[in-house]
């Protein structure tokens, strides 16, 4: 099973490669594909450019075993839907089976995603948490019912199914966010132990940010 983790990457840094690291590992993935968004269609325009985000990418995750970067989004014309993203990756591997990893922040708006109905019915689901969250603080709604029918514990029958399951997966919660290091690149404070540091040279050499 290949995992989908999308974002806009503006920039990449230990908040995102961490927990797909953990749920790699967890579920045991084939891989995880790192899939920038050319054009978000829930959230402001990147500052960096989809090919400064694409280079920041693959500098992040070089050699790094089980993660991968795919360029479709950043590719295709318009507003980057992920239901566009998951039959463009269907269509190209027949005999796989996927699962979109989404944050828990990102997945209590589910119910927003164009056809996100449409997207649990072609994958699963992998919802990842800090491990004190409640899962039952989620609203009453059609997606906690969605939870309800799909929820399993169970590894082995989350990975043998093509769709339909939702998996909650604890990962490591780093308090990192991209707004944060983009401030800090303005007041020129230090950026260690935020992102890798080939980023962070990657980001003064091209004056990203400031």
């Amino acid at each position: 099973m290949i995992g989908i983790y999308g974002g806009t990457f503006d920039p990449v840094h230990y908040g995102h490669l961490r927990p797909a690291i953990d749920v790699y590992t967890e579920l045991g993935l084939s891989e995880v594909r790192l899939i920038p968004a050319g054009v978000p269609a829930h959230r402001d325009l990147p500052v960096a450019s989809p090919e400064q985000r694409f280079q920041m990418l693959l500098m992040a995750i070089d050699k790094v075993a089980g993660l991968s970067i795919d360029d479709r989004e950043i590719q295709r014309d318009g507003p980057s839907y992920m239901i566009d993203t998951i039959r463009s990756l269907q269509a190209e591997f027949a005999n796989e089976k996927f699962c979109l990893i989404v944050g828990m922040d990102a997945f209590i708006g589910f119910e927003s995603w164009r056809e996100w109905k449409s997207i649990v019915e072609l994958v699963n689901i992998v919802i990842t948490y800090r491990p004190n969250f409640d899962i039952n603080s989620i609203a009453e709604s059609e997606l906690k019912k969605y939870i309800h029918g799909a929820q399993t514990k169970n590894k082995d029958e989350f990975l043998a199914s093509p769709a339909g399951h939702c998996y909650f997966c604890p990962v490591t919660q780093l308090d990192i966010s991209a707004t944060k290091i983009r401030a800090l690149v303005k007041k020129e404070n230090k950026l260690n132990f935020l992102l890798p540091d080939v980023v962070i040279a990657y980001l003064q050499q091209n004056q990203i940010y400031q």
